[in-house]
């Protein structure tokens, strides 16, 4: 057989492969489909936000149309009483017919989730539009706060930490933590952050610790408690000086960001802090805050992180669950939620994957009056190791609760 005749039959095969390939695929998801009718979802995730609520709605309402899929948005304060409860179940011996069928998660949680093995088995490689995701310039995509995802999470939307503050009472708006201090300093009571463990209020931690600390580097490792005092002292410092000339003389804290952005509306704050890019222009169109408001980064960059769902491994509509979050992951879903006026939360897919009508979806998203370009978001840094968190918010607890 001439070496022309054996490429051409190899490559015969590898079509063969790939059609057979596709049509496994296709089955396997019309089987999915089929097991999710009739299917009730209990979507357990953050209920603080009227904008964020109302999407769920919308998305609910679309897979009920489309698959016969009833979606209960299960509103909580705080996921990580979900995982506890998760963990609770596995420990009682509940391995199926579990309470949560989809969480919104990202973070410790889902370090967690994946340490003690309540998560179902990789499956997001199965949605048919998981392809569509831009892994390759999005590598939180693939590691949630330095941890793997594996296939057990699905990317759901990005986010940014930004600052905003009202430009009819501040001038010129802090470009580092250090110019912040002095901006404390020069407005004392104007502004503040949330206590943690409020996921606001450590992000503000991780980012000041980020910015101050000399040694970065420890922070992208597993958590050593020897190198902890080292590490942080630049943070603890920093916040020694800040906390006297904050809200309330540091004496109490904000409980939630919508509590930050009701100071901030009534001017009891300048500064505010957000982890949606698109928040200032969301909360300007719904008169939630006045139209001076609007955003800023940090010279060197803000933190950025991918936020993702998960189904657990417990779940009782799985296949429901499956269905749910490709539809949250389907240009159709994306682009809609990147519309400030509907959320503004980023997309986490490849516009050069998508087709020309489906590109032309974000095309048409406008950017809002507020909301900073994705040039002048500049530099995203990535999130500490999840195994830092703990520590930290017992410190700060230690050092500064009331």
């Amino acid at each position: 057989m001439s070496n022309l005749r054996k490429c051409l039959l190899l490559f015969t095969v590898f079509l063969l492969c790939l059609v057979n390939t596709s049509t496994i695929r296709a089955e396997y998801w019309q089987e999915i489909i089929v097991k999710a009718k009739g299917q009730t979802v209990y979507f357990n995730g953050w209920g603080g936000s009227d904008v964020i609520n109302e999407y769920i709605r919308w998305a609910g309402h679309q897979v009920k149309e489309r698959y016969g899929i009833t979606v209960k948005h299960v509103k909580v304060t705080d996921i990580g009483d979900v995982v506890s409860r998760i963990l609770a179940e596995k420990s009682g011996g509940r391995t199926s017919g579990g309470s949560v069928d989809l969480m919104w998660i990202n973070g410790e949680n889902f370090h967690a989730m994946k340490k003690n093995g309540l998560l179902l088995e990789p499956y997001t490689q199965h949605l048919p539009n998981y392809r569509l995701v831009d892994t390759e310039n999005k590598p939180s995509t693939l590691y949630d706060f330095t941890v793997p995802v594996d296939h057990q999470e699905m990317p759901w939307g990005m986010a940014q930490l930004v600052f905003l503050y009202d430009t009819d009472v501040v001038e010129k708006s802090p470009s580092s933590m250090a110019d912040l201090l002095t901006f404390a300093r020069k407005h004392q009571g104007r502004f503040t952050y949330p206590a943690p463990p409020d996921f606001y209020g450590t992000t503000f931690l991780k980012q000041a610790l980020i910015e101050l600390t000399t040694n970065r580097n420890h922070l992208y490792q597993k958590f050593d408690s020897a190198k902890f005092d080292e590490v942080t002292a630049p943070l603890w410092h920093f916040l020694d000086e800040l906390h006297p000339n904050l809200w309330r003389s540091g004496r109490a804290h904000p409980k939630s960001a919508p509590e930050m952005k009701r100071l901030l509306s009534d001017r009891e704050i300048f500064i505010s802090l957000s982890f949606n890019p698109a928040e200032a222009s969301n909360a300007i169109a719904t008169g939630e805050l006045q139209e001076s408001i609007r955003t800023y980064v940090h010279d060197k960059g803000t933190i950025g992180n991918t936020h993702f769902v998960a189904i657990p491994f417990n779940s009782k509509a799985r296949e429901g669950a499956m269905v749910f979050a490709d539809f949250l992951l389907s240009p159709e879903a994306q682009a809609r939620k990147s519309d400030p006026g509907i959320w503004g939360d980023p997309t986490v897919l490849s516009t050069s994957k998508l087709s020309p009508e489906d590109r032309q979806l974000f095309e048409q998203v406008p950017l809002g009056i507020a909301t900073l370009s994705p040039e002048a978001l500049g530099t995203v840094i990535l999130e500490p190791h999840a195994s830092w968190v703990d520590a930290l918010e017992k410190e700060w607890v230690r050092r500064y609760s009331r």
